[in-house]
């Protein structure tokens, strides 16, 4: 190794510093869902089509792969601290941008450039966490980190229906990057870590990467697992609305409540992962997840309610395991490169396809259908996670 790495702490050590890069995280990704529940308003001001509002989130998906795909090239420039500052205060930037500039076009430039910084934040908290944290503690670390997607989810709704009372949708968008704004530059006055620097993609380390066979399937892995908490909450208040009858607010309600129990579950994910393994796990939560979102498409009235709360608490707990995993399939200079290429590829499979296959079932067939489906294939690609070959022996650096 010729980068000075940072060494290894027990997790109680490390505990503000990986709830600081879980803040950041957390930013990142509420930036770009905040849009859902703040959709109809901006449909309605623009005079857009269902299609080209559904369009954002696909563009969104485009600039994290892209963004994942390049972090490599900044963390290498950079350092990881000042790449996860840069991606904060950009964002933040995009959507301040949105209080001066009001139209379809700025709204998906800002969407690209949010996806692009979500992108290019994430390979480099990770590869930061799992540096300065002991091996041992990694599940309970990543555990936190993966906090940030289910808080997300629980507050932007409730976040728009706050700022919503005093400000229309872009000022309300504004005033998030403001904050976005202010936190990222603490972090680049206050934090301590990720003050080394990453690997860039050239062709020698990605031949590495890409002739792993763990690699493809944790790329298999991270597209059941996006998909099955990103995309399926993409499509569920459409489904529950028009397939099930439910008034939209009992949908909207019904949705944002069930991801509270994703808060703790990735804890008791981590705990356990750290007990039987990261393979184990995935595989077990993958099952059950997979089941409990083929029983959404198949259940109506109170059941169909009981899975709408237990499949986010499931499948937020291969988030985890799965990173830790992804973690562990190469040496710790490869870290940030593995986890540059293969979360991207997942997520515009299990973020941007899979809501365009459900919303094509829903036109062909049912959504219920497509959603089946869907818990069929997660049920089936669980057992991509036994044949991982993990790591024991890993070589010291980051």
């Amino acid at each position: 190794m010729d980068k000075s790495c940072p060494v290894p702490e027990p997790f109680s050590n490390m505990l503000w510093s990986v709830l600081f890069l879980t803040l950041l995280f957390f930013l990142t990704f509420i930036s770009r869902f905040i849009f859902a529940p703040l959709m109809p308003e901006i449909v309605r001001s623009l005079s857009i089509t269902q299609g080209q509002a559904g369009s954002v989130f696909l563009i969104a998906s485009i600039g994290a792969a892209v963004g994942s795909i390049s972090s490599g090239w900044f963390a290498t420039r950079l350092q990881h601290k000042w790449t996860m500052v840069l991606a904060v205060l950009v964002a933040g930037s995009a959507l301040v941008t949105l209080n001066f500039i009001v139209s379809l076009q700025a709204v998906r430039g800002a969407m690209l450039v949010l996806g692009l910084c979500a992108g290019i934040l994430m390979p480099s908290c990770v590869a930061t966490i799992t540096a300065i944290v002991s091996r041992q503690d990694w599940g309970k670390a990543l555990a936190v980190q993966q906090l940030g997607p289910p808080m997300a989810l629980v507050t932007g709704p409730l976040l728009a229906v706050a700022l919503g009372t005093w400000f229309v949708w872009n000022t309300t968008l504004a005033s998030l990057g403001a904050a976005v704004i202010l936190i990222g530059l603490l972090f680049a006055w206050f934090g301590k870590v990720g003050t080394f620097p990453g690997d860039p993609p050239n062709t020698a380390l990605l031949k590495t990467i890409f002739s792993e066979k763990s690699f493809w399937c944790m790329v298999i892995l991270f597209v059941l697992g996006i998909g099955g908490q990103v995309g399926i909450y993409s499509m569920l208040p459409l489904y529950l609305v028009t397939e099930r009858g439910l008034p939209a607010e009992t949908a909207n309600t019904i949705l944002g409540f069930s991801q509270v129990s994703a808060l703790f579950m990735t804890f008791i994910s981590g705990w356990i992962a750290d007990r039987i393994g990261e393979k184990y796990t995935i595989c077990i939560f993958l099952i059950l997840a997979g089941t409990a979102t083929l029983l959404i498409g198949c259940l109506s009235g109170l059941w169909l309610k009981v899975m709408v709360f237990l499949q986010p608490a499931l499948i937020v707990c291969f988030f985890p395991p799965g990173f830790a995993a992804l973690s562990r399939i190469v040496q710790p200079n490869l870290r940030s490169l593995a986890s540059a290429f293969g979360p991207p590829i997942a997520l515009l499979l299990g973020a941007g396809g899979l809501p365009a296959f459900l919303g094509y079932m829903g036109e062909a067939y049912s959504i219920g259908l497509g959603i089946a489906i869907v818990g069929g294939l997660i049920i089936a690609g669980s057992f991509f996670a036994l044949p991982l070959k993990l790591l024991e022996n890993l070589d010291d650096g980051c």
